[in-house]
Formats: C-alpha cells, structure tokens, sequence
C-alpha cells in the first residue's frame, strides 16, 4: 500500500523554500554549482536550479554526478563538468532520498578532492537512517520510518510525489 506524504504543489512549495535557503548562505557568489545525484536526485537539482535561476544573477551550473547507486565503492563518481570548472566554487549536492547516507557520502567524497569554497547538501526526503556521518544542510521533510518501508519519489510534469510504501 502507498500512501502519498508529499504532493505536487507541496513539493513546488519545498523546492521554492531549499532554493531561497541556497541563495541565502551564497547571496555573495558569483556562480553556483547545482550537484545532482542520477536518478531522482539529479530532477530535484533541476527544480532548484530553475528556482534559483530566477531570484539571483549568480551562474547557475548543473552538474550531473554518476555512481552506481548500489556499489558506488567500485563503480566509483563522476561528474558531468570538469573538475576546473567547480574548483574554489560553492557546490550545492541535491539527492531526492536520505536513507543510510552512502550515496550522499560518497558524492561529498568526491567534491572533497578538489579545493572548493564550500560544500552544502539538499535532499527532499530526510529518513533518518543514517550509517555514515552526513546530514542534509537543506532538507524538504524528516520522517522517521522503518528499514522495511520505502520511500518512492517520482518527479512527473504537473505530477510530482513523494510515497510511503
């Protein structure tokens, strides 16, 4: 059985509210580097960077990050900008879910390798069952739920959610 926590214009409304928080801890930057994790979390970094796009003059760089979401020791990270182009930059990683912080761990992993001028994490959904220690520095909810339950994000014109399962 799913049960929708999240809808549509709940989610706009998050999106809206993580994008002013983005501007607001780099109101003095000239560009911002939008980090999307694959999957769901690189269409929440589109949503944000939309938003953003439209309350600051600062360049906003999407950058697609790769990794095997299951394995991401072996399959290692990449990214879909050079790493130039985010050195001394302020990078923002965005991933949809936080369930037990691997692949936002390994994501900030791979920005640490290169001098930047900061590094923040954005994710829709908290689930508070963390095995490494990483936290979201913007987040759309917390929820406190069991490892058997599984949150379902979908990203759909007009029609996005969030599901508890």
């Amino acid at each position: 059985m799913m049960n929708r926590i999240l809808t549509h214009s709940q989610i706009q409304h998050i999106v809206r509210r993580i994008a002013y928080q983005i501007y607001e801890t780099n109101v003095d930057e000239k560009e911002i580097i939008v980090a999307g994790i694959n999957g769901g979390g690189m269409n929440f970094a589109k949503k944000i960077a939309t938003v953003l796009k439209s309350i600051t003059e600062a360049d906003i760089v999407l950058c697609k990050v790769e990794m095997d979401k299951k394995n991401p020791l072996d399959s290692g990270v990449s990214t879909s900008i050079p790493e130039e182009e985010y050195t001394n930059k302020s990078v923002i990683l965005v991933d949809d879910v936080l369930n037990s912080g691997t692949t936002l761990i390994y994501g900030v992993h791979h920005f640490l390798k290169t001098p930047i001028k900061q590094l923040k994490t954005a994710v829709l959904v908290n689930r508070n069952h963390k095995k490494f220690p990483v936290k979201a520095d913007f987040k759309g909810i917390s929820l406190s739920t069991s490892l058997n339950e599984h949150i379902k994000v979908e990203f759909e014109p007009k029609n996005d959610a969030v599901y508890l399962e």
